[in-house]
């Protein structure tokens, strides 16, 4: 169940209370008369089954409302209603496989935003994974890789792609291509101070490393693990359910191929850095395509959903 809260000028309020009273995925409805400010006008407020969010808020956007007032969305974790009962069995589908395409799109406009956050754990997950190559832990490995914070933006290449939105797509090929330049060059010059103090040696970085190697060696396996895990991770991102995200992060290898490409860098091994580059370059391009592929078929899958209930709607209108 979702909670929608909508400030509207006093002339759209008839249309949107239309809208909503119409949509029998709606469970309960009020409208505040004259009580918003900014914009001047009504508060709406309405609760919905996930399933029915996507033709709400497009018949919402087709009036002009999201320019001039504002429409809001958040989930109800806990509730107690038989018209709310009534209103997801109403609605087709099911409320965990459902994707809020404008939840999404917001999510991925946040993930994608280039700040200091993001820069920071790039930076320390990019050190922690050269720490890791250098004494040849897993356990520091995947700590490395749960620290990273570039999924996010890997997702929003396919929210991009399958949506259109050609300036979230540069945004997070820019986020994307800065985070892991800063984090590769921060973790060379801390090699080469290690380096310098006699802390890390090139033994350390060429010698046998049976715990890390799979790190500058990729091979077909390291694509179809991206793949997988991109789609469970979008997967994770789009339903109500996000248990497996966490599996995403401890399954790819793309930030401690970066801090690989920085050791190399650091001590002037071409073999480690066209390696890991290679690394790098084979998880993100599966991830983008994995990413791209599962929400087109999401998409494709809830059109034909939308296509059924607006002609059930229709068929309902016209017995009344």
């Amino acid at each position: 169940m979702l909670h929608l809260r909508i400030l509207a000028p006093t002339a759209y309020t008839d249309d949107v209370l239309g809208i909503l009273g119409d949509e029998p995925g709606v469970s309960s409805l009020a409208v505040h008369r004259g009580a918003a400010v900014r914009p001047v006008g009504d508060i709406v407020h309405a609760d919905l089954a996930r399933e029915v969010a996507n033709d709400v808020i497009q018949q919402l956007r087709a009036t002009g409302l999201h320019h001039h007032g504002t429409i809001e969305l958040e989930p109800v974790h806990t509730w107690l209603s038989r018209d709310g009962l009534d209103a997801e069995l109403k609605s087709p589908g099911s409320s965990a496989d459902t994707v809020v395409w404008a939840e999404v799109a917001q999510r991925s406009y946040e993930d994608v935003e280039l700040n200091w956050t993001y820069l920071s754990f790039m930076t320390m997950a990019t050190l922690l994974a050269g720490i890791a190559i250098i004494t040849d832990s897993q356990i520091l490995v995947i700590g490395a890789m749960v620290l990273g914070p570039e999924f996010g933006a890997i997702a929003a290449l396919g929210v991009a792609l399958v949506k259109h939105r050609y300036v979230l797509l540069a945004t997070a090929i820019r986020t994307l291509v800065v985070g892991f330049v800063v984090a590769i060059a921060a973790t060379a010059l801390a090699a080469l101070a290690g380096r310098a103090l006699g802390w890390v040696t090139l033994e350390d970085v060429t010698g046998p490393r049976p715990e890390t190697a799979f790190i500058y060696t990729p091979d077909k396996w390291s694509f179809i693990v991206a793949i997988i895990a991109a789609a469970a991770g979008v997967l994770s991102l789009t339903s109500s359910k996000l248990g497996g995200l966490s599996g995403v992060f401890i399954s790819v290898t793309t930030v401690p191929a970066a801090g690989n490409v920085g050791l190399g860098l650091a001590f002037g091994i071409g073999a480690e850095i066209w390696g890991s580059t290679l690394q790098l370059l084979l998880n993100l391009t599966g991830m983008a395509l994995a990413g791209w592929a599962t929400l087109a078929i999401q998409q494709a899958v809830w059109s034909k959903v939308s296509v059924r209930r607006a002609k059930a709607l229709d068929r309902r209108r016209r017995m009344l």
